[in-house]
């Protein structure tokens, strides 16, 4: 004799209700002395030089307890990207093996969003940041900022 039972399974709507897209918007834009993605360091610490970020004015209030000195994190979205690339040579050298984007700091991906860390090195008026070594070109969307907290102990 065989028994069957039956199992139902219920789906979280929330997973099923996930959008296909997401809006962005920058909070404000990199200005640099790097004009063109080909003349950037591929990371900040390879010689990146000082940028300046500016905030738009409706989220100054955001920047409220930043402060010089302080180390932050800067998402932007890599608006010179191709999005269609999923495979790359690292560091564009043909001599290392092709290898997925999720695999590599590649600003050529699906969602570019670029990730760098910086140091502040002053705050001019209430809307620009002077930061130190930063990677991204003129013109970078600035998409979101936040502060550089360090491991403590163990997870």
């Amino acid at each position: 004799m065989i028994k069957i039972r039956l199992v139902t399974i219920h789906l979280c709507p929330t997973i099923m209700d996930i959008p296909k897209s997401f809006d962005i918007s920058p909070i404000g834009y990199v200005h640099s002395t790097l004009k063109e993605r080909s003349g950037a360091p591929r990371q900040g610490w390879e010689g990146a030089p000082n940028a300046r970020l500016e905030i738009h004015p409706a989220f100054v209030q955001g920047l409220d307890g930043i402060k010089p000195g302080q180390e932050i994190w800067i998402l932007t979205w890599l608006h010179e990207s191709r999005r269609s690339v999923l495979k790359v040579h690292p560091r564009g050298e043909v001599l290392n093996p092709m290898m997925g984007v999720f695999a590599t700091r590649s600003p050529d991906r699906p969602n570019p969003i670029g990730l760098h860390r910086a140091k502040i090195l002053s705050i001019d008026g209430d809307r620009w940041l002077q930061v130190q070594g930063l990677e991204a070109i003129d013109g970078t969307p600035i998409i979101d900022i936040k502060p550089v907290l360090e491991r403590r102990g163990d997870f």
